[in-house]
């Protein structure tokens, strides 16, 4: 079943031309035109289904700075504060608060790596607070049981997901940008090597400067113009459980299950990591690229079905300008969540914490998470055509660090002094194997 979603009205109207196009109104998509409006430009935002629909509202809502990798970091910490603008400009729909992330663990080698961590982390002015045995056992007093440690990040939080990209998008008209759904991009046209125009099912839109933020779509959409883009997908399952629980915190990690609070007072629950994998060309065609992340993951991978290879959506094959495309036959990616990790998950929860014993299942779904080889996004507009930008491949953690994605891609639009170091999210590090290339601090 689709996940929660906030429904917005947008316009018809296909604009003659635009500053820029963005391509794809998830998170980044749309707060990367929410930054270009707000700075002036023209730009028009097309989604070929409904804003925030695919993964976007799929995810927990976790905003966090804990155990980022390195080269996020940045962007993560500069993500809350935008966060925090956001709400005011925007409005407290968008769900964003600071509540702080709790993280329970009996694992010593879990715990020391978290202790590693934020070594570094503080170094680099971030509050994450180690937590003995006693306090993180006082903590996790809902689960009943000792822990062995644990981390507190105070200044962390969460932000809700149904409705987050959808107001997100209204902001965008507000500033006197153009949001249209129901309409997909096809592909660019270019003149003199350079992006021209898009093309899109309703027609043409004449402009300069293209960002393409589709997601699990990116990789095949940029086949069409010879860029090869490493990109891999698995399948999430999640649940949320109705209102009632008590004593629950927030948003609450162990390696058994999380649980975080929804905007009704009931939980989204999962199992971290844990995933199907359904094979597509794509994922089979750049299957080398990915052999170190399913390598290191294989425990909490399980073999999917045709599902994704059904959908469409990494295909190696090209298509028409002219034509249907598969991005029109699938206007929103809306794969049938596994039963088996939904049952187990549930399971597990109401293990963990007795209160959700007593309620009940509110709903269930699935989405695809868009990775990269190295689990790091790629944000670059240096990918072989001028005037084009990518920014996919938020492998999980788009959600979060979406409005300084955004922001970072807006500067890169508008060539002006990014909000963060571009270097480590450029395209041409994949021209390397990534044997040994882990997530690092």
């Amino acid at each position: 079943m689709p996940a929660p979603l906030k429904k917005i009205t947008t316009t018809e109207d296909l604009p003659d031309t635009a500053d820029c196009v963005v391509i794809g109104a998830g998170i980044v998509g749309v707060c990367t035109a929410y930054w270009l409006a707000r700075s002036g430009l023209k730009v028009a935002l097309l989604e070929k289904g409904l804003v925030g629909a695919e993964q976007s509202s799929r995810n927990w809502g976790w905003c966090r700075q804990q155990n980022r990798d390195a080269r996020e970091l940045p962007l993560s910490t500069r993500s809350l504060a935008l966060w925090d603008e956001m709400m005011q400009d925007i409005g407290p729909g968008l769900g964003f608060r600071r509540c702080g992330l709790l993280y329970l663990s009996d694992n010593p080698a879990e715990i020391e790596g978290w202790a590693a961590w934020g070594r570094f982390a503080r170094g680099e002015g971030v509050d994450t607070r180690m937590l003995s045995a006693a306090e993180a056992t006082e903590r996790g007093a809902v689960t009943g049981k000792a822990w062995a440690g644990g981390v507190w990040s105070p200044t962390d939080g969460i932000a809700d997901p149904a409705s987050a990209a959808p107001l997100i998008a209204q902001g965008v008209e507000r500033h006197g940008g153009v949001v249209i759904q129901r309409c997909a991009a096809r592909g660019i046209e270019t003149q003199a090597g350079a992006v021209s125009a898009v093309v899109t099912e309703r027609g043409v839109i004449r402009t300069p400067q293209v960002v393409m933020a589709g997601g699990a779509w990116s990789g095949s959409f940029l086949h069409q113009s010879g860029i090869f883009f490493p990109q891999a997908s698995i399948r999430s399952s999640i649940l949320s459980v109705a209102p009632g629980a008590k004593g629950l915190p927030p948003a609450l990690h162990t390696a058994t299950v999380t649980a975080t609070r929804r905007g009704d007072g009931g939980y989204t629950l999962a199992i971290s990591g844990k995933g199907c994998v359904d094979p597509t060309p794509r994922m089979i065609r750049n299957g080398r690229h990915f052999l170190p992340m399913f390598a290191r993951r294989w425990r909490s991978l399980v073999p999917g079905g045709v599902q994704a290879w059904k959908s469409g959506f990494e295909t190696m094959a090209t298509w028409d300008l002219d034509r249907e495309t598969p991005m029109e036959r699938v206007r929103i990616l809306d794969p049938r969540p596994s039963q088996a990790i939904v049952n187990d998950t549930l399971a597990r929860a109401r293990r963990m914490f007795p209160d959700l014993q007593a309620i009940p299942l509110q709903a269930s779904w699935a989405g695809y998470i868009d990775s990269t080889p190295d689990g790091v996004p790629v944000i670059d507009n240096d990918i072989g055509i001028p005037g084009l930008t990518l920014a996919s491949g938020l492998s999980g953690h788009g959600f979060g660090i979406g409005p300084g994605v955004g922001h970072l891609v807006a500067d890169l639009v508008l060539g002006r002094t990014p909000i963060a170091e571009t270097a480590q999210y450029r395209l041409a590090r994949f021209g390397t194997s990534q044997w040994g290339k882990v997530s690092k601090f």
